[in-house]
Parts: C-alpha cells; structure tokens; sequence
C-alpha cells in the first residue's frame, strides 16, 4: 500500500509524525508532500527534526497569500505530484487550505482520500477552517472521525457509511512527548526567569482575534493585566499585525516570545498555571496534560474540554481574566480522545479500505 500524506501547517506536522512512524512499522510506503503553508522554519522544518520525521519527499514551497490564491497555488502544484506517485490513498489532515487542496486535486483524478481528524464542527460558518473541513469531509472516499462526537456530526450529514472512529492522532504524540519532558523543567524558565506554575502559556492567531485591530487590543490588554507573567507565543504573522495596528505585544504581565519547538511547547503548558489560547490542537493538549484552558472564541470544536470543566470559551476581557483565574478543575479519568494508539488504527483502517 502506498499513502501520500499533504500537510503544510504546524499542527498537521504533529498529526503527521505517528501517522509516519505507524507507515513504516507496518511496512507501507508513505511519500510526504509540504506545500509550504508554514513557511516559518520554527513552525516547519524543526517540527520534522524534533517528531523524528523524514524530510519531506515533495515540499511545494507555496508561501503565504490569500484563502483564494494560497489554495489555488496547491491545486495547481499538487495535480502533477499526485500524477506521478498515483498512491492508494492521499490522506489530508485537518481544516487547514493544504486539506482541502489536496482533498479537492485527488478526487478529480479520482485518487482515493481519506481525511483524517473528520467531522468536527464549530457551525460558525465565519471560519475559514469550517469551510475546509466541511468540503474536505463531503469530498473525501473514508472519514477518520478522533470522537464519537466526530462521528455524530457525519452521521447526522449523511456520512455514517464513509466513517471510521479511530481515536486522535494527536493524543499517540502527545503522550510520547509528555513522557520525554517530564522528567526536566523546560528552557522557559530559565531564560525567563520563571517559577513552576507562577506563569501562563497564551497562543493567539485566529484572524477574528488579530485582524481588528480594536480586538487585537483588547485581547492584548486582557493578556497584559493578569495575575501572573503570560508568556504569549506570537506566531510571525500575529507579530506583522500587532506591528501594523500599533499594538505592543510586551506589556503589562505579558511577554511576547518567538514560537517554540513542539516539545518545548508541551513541557512549557506542563509547567504552567494555566493556557489561554484560541488553537483547536493546544485546547486539547491542554486538557490531556491536566491543564486548565481559557479558549478565546465563542465556539470550539473539541466540545469534550468544556463538558468535563477543563476549558472555558471566552471572548471579552472580562470573561478571558475570570477564565484564567478561575479555580482548578475537577480531576477527571476521561479518555474521549482515545488511548493513544490512534496512528495504527489508521494504518489498519486504510489497508482494509484500499482498492
């Protein structure tokens, strides 16, 4: 069996790395294509390093650009690569513009896809990820749903026949890097002179947080007049923005600070009070490493964070400082993202389904 897998965005290479390691233990051939859409070697290249991922077979180099002309650019690069490998199957991940590129270039030539981490939902139609993820689940030959929520959702459109419950790849790494940090406090400390949960872990990106620059502002000053130092990880593209509206990113409690490696990451929320984010990917990590989130949307796709008290959505400063400093949650055994062996349930999945 031969698998092509698209991925060109920072949490797709964390879903990438299990899936890569379960390929080559069960002996199938998998060809890796980057399309660029990170471009930044802190949110590209050093993720390959760090999981253990071969080099890209195929690295597109699409760049940054808008919805319409990042997408396009895809689908006009990746129509001849998946030409040439013709795999059995190209497996796209998550709700990102490289997912529904190349969900969208293999189905007209008629190349099997699976999507994995299919059906979930925000049902906020603003998103551009709920459009890639809903078209990408609509296009694809087989659902990889993580949750039984997931799962619900393609059911409920008619999609039950395609679906999969296969667990979360992400919870397979997680539980793999955890177990290497545990055991050492993170560089974070020591270059910033930081005490074992006297700090927190912020991530802002979305563009309803950083695109306006009166509510980039506000989500700044919320960050800024907390409790406790907020070390922010400002993705490049949050830094031209904060630049652009005249927002200082170090202010007040809050510390801007250049991406982190992934491992470094998950031992930085390890060690922290607490995260307040507005990714999908760190509010579940968040959760799966007994860590209270703040997430800064009205919505969130990972339901199962918020019923079992570990997340809270907020949106105002007022809502972002009472979810931060909110008192701890109630411990809880609850596994809805899997047993941390998702990656070869999707190897087994695909060979059972290829043609």
């Amino acid at each position: 069996m031969k698998i092509v897998s698209v991925v060109g965005a920072r949490p797709q290479f964390v879903k990438l790395a299990p899936i890569h390691k379960a390929a080559r233990a069960a002996g199938v051939e998998h060809v890796i294509v980057h399309t660029g859409q990170h471009y930044d070697p802190m949110l590209s290249d050093v993720f390959f390093e760090d999981l253990g991922i071969d080099a890209p077979d195929v690295h597109l180099g699409v760049g940054s650009g808008s919805h319409g002309v990042q997408t396009g650019a895809m689908l006009a690069a990746l129509d001849a690569v998946l030409d040439e490998h013709r795999p059995d199957w190209v497996l796209v991940y998550g709700d990102t513009n490289s997912t529904v590129a190349a969900a969208l270039s293999a189905v007209k030539m008629h190349i099997p896809v699976a999507h994995l981490e299919a059906g979930l939902r925000s049902f906020n139609r603003r998103m551009p990820e709920e459009h890639n993820r809903v078209l990408t689940d609509h296009a694809a030959d087989l659902l990889l749903a993580p949750t039984q929520v997931a799962a619900d959702h393609l059911a409920h459109e008619g999609l039950v026949e395609r679906t999969e419950l296969v667990g979360d790849v992400m919870t397979d790494v997680l539980f793999e890097v955890r177990d290497q940090v545990s055991t050492q406090p993170p560089a974070l400390l020591g270059e910033l002179g930081l005490e074992e949960r006297g700090f927190y872990v912020a991530t802002i990106h979305r563009a309803e947080n950083t695109d306006d620059g009166g509510r980039l502002a506000e989500v700044v000053g919320s960050l800024a007049g907390l409790d406790k130092p907020v070390v922010l990880l400002a993705h490049p593209r949050v830094v031209a923005k904060a630049a652009a509206h005249g927002v200082e990113l170090t202010q007040g409690s809050l510390i801007a600070h250049s991406p982190l490696a992934y491992p470094e990451l998950i031992a930085a929320a390890l060690c922290s009070a607490g995260v307040v984010t507005d990714s999908g990917g760190l509010q579940k990590e968040a959760f799966l490493l007994g860590v209270p989130c703040t997430t800064v949307r009205t919505e969130t796709e990972w339901v199962e964070t918020v019923q079992l008290g570990w997340n809270v959505l907020a949106n105002t400063a007022a809502e972002i400082a009472a979810g931060v400093t909110r008192p701890r949650p109630t411990p809880t055994d609850a596994a809805p993202y899997g047993d941390g062996h998702a990656a070869a349930r999707v190897i087994e999945v695909l060979s059972r389904h290829a043609r």
